[in-house]
């Protein structure tokens, strides 16, 4: 009876409970349909001041620890920006070796940039963002936008090329797509990381007009009309400061003149300085006591800049709690947005759409450079015998390179793309070269002997109907690689001295390089054939065999110049004090004259300019039009011409339009990129292209006002299909 009373009344207490718990509202924080910022201000104010200062340092390698208290999850972040990396265990830089980390292998960057397609860059930042979803991530680590200076710098690939305007079209909808996801973007290296060689001490000084004009304008744009929610800092200094934690770029530009509400995350070991952290923007600090790459100091957490020292300082009167209270409130605010957003979706990953998308943007941003007497495309068919000579057709290009390295579930090799596509009795392969295994510390000998790969190249390119080099560089260090810079422009691995042997054997001949950046071309007028390719990802075979084959039409674009030799390049031009820096400091003395605003400007001719691609087809263009001739600062130029399919296969051109200032007070490039549209025609079509391109973007960044500022003047608006090839031109004036 006792137990039955007991029972009874235990039941009747629950019951009471579950009722009055089901009665009382929720914490205002944990309330989805109460406004986000009264909900970050009621978390606020229920955390200790250890929670705070917990908050906002790393916890793991990847992940930060939230508040258990008051149900607020872990931030887990995941390199990318080309796909999502494979896990690590807990507290260093091993692989956790797990059976179902594995991911789509997207094209690198410069592939993405070289499609010059904005709605491709959105398709591409969805996927990342489907998948990083599904494998629980709240933040990826990209996408990367620091402007490709010179051709030597380790992580080119992982960027978008040599022009702000490119770089700022195809980030904005990169970082949509992903976000749509409740996975947040983090645009990187913020900023001024433009060379890996000494990236951990360099000082970069360079002018307000080239910062604003040239370093600035994707971060910008990411921020201002992407919306981007996390920014990570750069491992360099700008005017002495470290960037991570810098005054000027972080709580004068990015957050008071850009208006960023969202957080200042730290690269893995760029943290340096207490108070710096705590005063100059700041807000979650990962990795510190690390390279970011190799090594560490294990269990560091509490020790960070961040961490306990931080917390020392509040307590002793050192430092405001205020400055702490803004960080934590950014930190909320990624929260809310990401995993504490009860209506994000789930994810997905390794779909057929994916797969799609990766195929489609290899194939869109494939480059043809040369094609002489109709070298391409090779139709099935058309030889009998196909010599694939070259590591770069089997290496898998997926692994290494840094941060950036991948873990695909498949991965197409270039070879396996071409055997499918004609045949295995009508493909013969050698490795021609070998590199060894990817590494961040040196160069690995293969193992394999040199004289027997070139002998055996040699043999099998004579005795082939058609030869296809598949060459370029590779994800080793000081290659395309985190870390350090390439030493020169040349091809690694004796692949020139391979080429020219090769070329001797057999001239009918075709090179396919592989790469994130310009090399130098001693055999390229013995070559009829010639394609730059990228680090493909997943679907590099199927898209590089289509390509070849004709079956896809090429219609990518360079989005950097490619000089004939390394001083040509702007960096390089002016000595060591520009690049790589002497005794810590580096100087941009090419100032605004960065990529073909240098080579126009100072009458270089590159070996291939910005924007330049091939078809299988051919475009005719039209005289260009204005709506009208004059124009003042708050309207927009309607640009229209026509452009024709006059070939006889489907294709797509890249229509650019160029500015020039007819008499500008200060110095102007003779020409910038303004406006780009990819076009889509079917044999004999015609099309009316119409562009719209805001007066203002004619503005220069005048240093004495501390300002844009726009000229009355006369404007010619070239089109163009690259720099360097103008179709038509239209000039209008300004008058404000």
């Amino acid at each position: 009876m006792k137990h039955t009373l007991v029972t009874l009344f235990s039941v009747m207490l629950l019951t009471l409970t579950s009722r009055s718990l089901a009665q009382e509202p929720l914490p205002v924080y944990l309330d989805d349909s109460q406004p986000v910022e009264a909900r970050i201000e009621d978390a606020l104010s229920r955390m200790t001041l250890k929670e705070k200062i917990a908050i906002i340092h790393a916890q793991s390698k990847f992940s930060a620890p939230g508040c258990p208290r008051l149900g607020i999850p872990e931030l887990w972040l995941s390199d990318g920006p080309h796909g999502v990396r494979m896990e690590f265990v807990w507290d260093d830089w091993n692989h956790a070796d797990w059976t179902n980390d594995s991911c789509t292998a997207y094209p690198a960057l410069t592939c993405l940039a070289a499609t010059f397609n904005p709605d491709l860059a959105f398709r591409y930042g969805n996927a990342i963002g489907q998948e990083a979803r599904y494998r629980k991530k709240d933040i990826i680590l990209g996408p990367g936008v620091n402007i490709y200076r010179t051709p030597l710098s380790g992580r080119n690939f992982e960027y978008m090329g040599e022009d702000p305007y490119l770089s700022s079209r195809m980030v904005v909808p990169y970082v949509k797509g992903m976000q749509q996801n409740g996975v947040a973007a983090c645009l990187k290296h913020f900023a001024l990381n433009n060379q890996e060689k000494n990236r951990d001490n360099i000082n970069v000084e360079v002018s307000d007009r080239a910062l604003r004009e040239i370093y600035l304008p994707a971060f910008k744009a990411g921020v201002q009309e992407g919306g981007v929610w996390a920014i990570m800092g750069s491992y360099n200094k700008f005017r002495g400061q470290y960037c991570s934690h810098n005054e000027i770029l972080i709580n004068q530009i990015l957050k008071k003149e850009w208006g960023f509400d969202g957080v200042m995350l730290t690269d893995w070991g760029s943290a340096h300085d207490t108070d710096e952290a705590a005063r100059n923007g700041l807000d979650l600090e990962m990795g510190s006591w690390t390279n970011g790459l190799t090594w560490g100091v294990s269990s560091a957490y509490d020790n960070y800049y961040l961490a306990q020292p931080f917390l020392k300082k509040i307590e002793s009167g050192e430092l405001p709690e205020s400055l702490l209270d803004e960080k934590v409130r950014r930190v909320l605010r990624l929260c809310f947005r990401t995993n504490m957003n009860r209506n994000r979706p789930y994810g997905c990953k390794l779909t057929p759409e994916h797969t799609e998308i990766a195929r489609r943007v290899a194939e869109e941003g494939i480059v043809l450079l040369k094609n002489e007497n109709h070298f391409f495309p090779i139709a099935p068919g058309r030889y009998q015998k196909i010599a694939v000579i070259g590591e770069n057709a089997v290496k898998r290009l997926s692994e290494g390179g840094g941060s950036s390295e991948l873990k695909p579930q498949k991965e197409i090799s270039p070879l396996e793309g071409m055997i499918e596509k004609y045949g295995r009795e009508h493909i013969v392969f050698t490795l021609g070269y070998a590199s060894g295994a990817p590494n961040y510390s040196n160069e690995l000998p293969s193992g394999l002997d040199v004289d027997s790969l070139v002998q055996e190249a040699v043999k099998v390119a004579r005795e082939a109907d058609v030869v296809l080099f598949f060459g370029g560089l590779n994800k080793n260090f000081q290659q395309d690689c985190e870390g350090d810079d390439r030493r020169n422009m040349d091809l690694p691995f004796g692949q020139n001295e391979l080429i020219e042997r090769i070329i001797k054997a057999n001239p009918n001949t075709g090179i396919i390089l592989i790469s994130g950046n310009a090399v130098s071309m001693p055999w390229l007028s013995k070559v009829d054939g010639l394609i730059q390719s990228w680090y493909l990802g997943s679907q590099g075979g199927p898209a590089t065999a289509n390509v070849i084959s004709g079956e896809v039409n090429p219609s990518g674009k360079l989005p950097f110049s490619i000089p004939v030799k390394l001083e040509d390049n702007s960096a390089h031009y002016f000595g060591e004090e520009s690049y790589p820096g002497v005794n810590g400091t580096q100087y941009y003395k090419d100032d605004i004259l960065v990529g073909y605003r240098w080579y126009d400007t100072r009458k270089i001719k590159p070996q291939f300019p910005f924007g330049y691609g091939l078809s299988y087809t051919t475009f005719r263009y039209g005289k260009a039009r204005t709506d009208k001739k004059n124009y003042t600062a708050n309207e927009s130029v309607k640009l229209t011409f026509t452009l024709k399919n006059s070939g006889a296969k489907a294709g797509a051109e890249t229509v650019q339009v160029y500015m020039s200032q007819k008499k500008p007070s200060v110095l102007r490039p003779v020409k910038e990129l303004k406006a780009f549209k990819k076009v889509y025609l079917q044999p004999g079509e015609e099309q009316v292209v119409e562009l719209e391109i805001p007066v203002q973007s004619f503005a220069f960044y005048d240093e004495g006002l501390g300002d844009w500022k726009l000229e009355n003047d006369k404007y010619t608006l070239h089109v163009a299909s690259s720099s360097r090839k103008i179709h038509s031109t239209a000039t209008i004036e300004v008058n404000n």
